[in-house]
């Protein structure tokens, strides 16, 4: 299992983004948002975007475009355009939002960007040409509670939102003059804005930490905080889903979720390490592997972490263990991942996911 890892330092990431050639990573920390070089053996610092004045919350960088999308808790949106010298200009964006924002992710056709907040509102901004700012309408109905995640459907026009209201849901996004009228899918076939398409629960009511579309935009898929993922088949509009597959764990809740292909989803959270899950509507979904398995990892290092051996290192040392294998993992990342990224294709299936955490580490895995 092949991996690349870096070390960027202790502050914890908050979400991070790579551009389309993947040269530039952004990384959100804190109250800026730091640009990498990722060209060389080590990535180095480029540049800082300081916008902000409290924890940015969100990055995602346009792979056509090259815009930089952030979000932050101090109830704003920056969309920064790319210039010619390798500088950003701050454009502003008219979220109206009176809580923090929580996640922002572009549309894949980049006309349009989704912004989640604690203001029970999703906010769906577009660029007006003639004020030349980024205008916004707000999704609330039937939003309860905080939103914790956005995530575009491949027609741009649908929109999944996990909130801590335990809910997973499908909304239209449709703006009249901004999107021309998509082909019908599983999820309806006139969408006006605000259109509420889905609408599952968390089995166990947990908060919904993530949620995703997969590939075709057939399926939708969710992870929430009592350590399940659940994948929804719809069938039609108005129709019941054809299947809810709810896979339960014995692992800590999972934060992020990726698909890898139809068949396939990569999930990683609190216990610092991605899992693969694979299944179909038909055959179920299980728990295939873990990516960086740490009980692989515990059996080759050898270590004797038995209680005649704590007594010992007590014997010997007056300390229970050393305090690196006290408080070294046996995983990669060092503490919760917080975001999964797609980071490599081919043939139709992602084969590479980036991820960050709160260690402060940027992890690209092979799956």
């Amino acid at each position: 299992m092949s991996h690349s890892s870096q070390s960027l330092g202790h502050v914890p990431i908050e979400d991070h983004s790579f551009s389309a050639d993947r040269g530039t990573l952004a990384l959100a920390r804190d109250i800026g948002v730091e640009l990498y070089d990722t060209s060389g053996p080590k990535y180095t610092l480029r540049t800082s975007l300081a916008g902000h004045d409290k924890t940015v919350t969100a990055v995602d960088i346009a792979l056509q475009s090259g815009r930089i999308v952030t979000c932050s808790q101090d109830r704003n949106a920056l969309v920064w355009e790319p210039a010619a010298d390798g500088t950003y200009k701050p454009t502003l964006v008219l979220l109206r939002i009176n809580r923090a924002a929580t996640f922002a992710r572009w549309s894949p056709d980049e006309k349009k960007f989704a912004v989640g907040s604690g203001a029970r509102a999703i906010a769906v901004c577009y660029f007006e040409e003639e004020n030349d700012w980024w205008v916004s309408r707000h999704i609330k109905k039937p939003l309860r509670s905080t939103v914790l995640s956005v995530e575009w459907h491949p027609n741009s026009v649908l929109l999944a939102a996990g909130s801590t209201d335990s809910h997973a849901r499908v909304f239209s996004a449709f703006v009249k003059d901004v999107d021309a009228r998509p082909a019908p899918t599983v999820w309806g076939e006139r969408v006006p804005f605000q259109t509420l398409c889905g609408d599952f629960v968390s089995p166990a009511g947990g908060w919904v930490h993530d949620a995703a579309f997969s590939p075709s935009g057939n399926a939708l898929a969710f992870v929430s905080h009592d350590s399940s993922v659940t994948v929804v088949y719809p069938s039609g509009p108005e129709q019941p889903p054809a299947a809810i597959v709810n896979i339960t764990t014995t692992m800590l809740p999972f934060i992020s979720l990726v698909w890898l292909s139809e068949n396939e989803i990569v999930a990683a959270g609190h216990d610092c390490h991605p899992v693969v899950f694979v299944g179909s509507d038909q055959q179920g979904w299980q728990l295939d592997h873990s990516v960086d398995d740490p009980l692989k990892v515990k059996k080759s290092s050898g270590k004797e972490s038995s209680a005649l051996n704590m007594f010992r290192q007590m014997d010997l040392k007056g300390t229970p263990t050393s305090a690196s294998e006290d408080s070294t993992l046996p995983t990669i990342h060092q503490n919760t991942i917080t975001k999964l990224r797609a980071y490599a294709s081919s043939g139709g299936r992602v084969t590479k996911v980036s991820s960050t955490g709160v260690d402060g580490r940027v992890v690209i895995f092979s799956v």
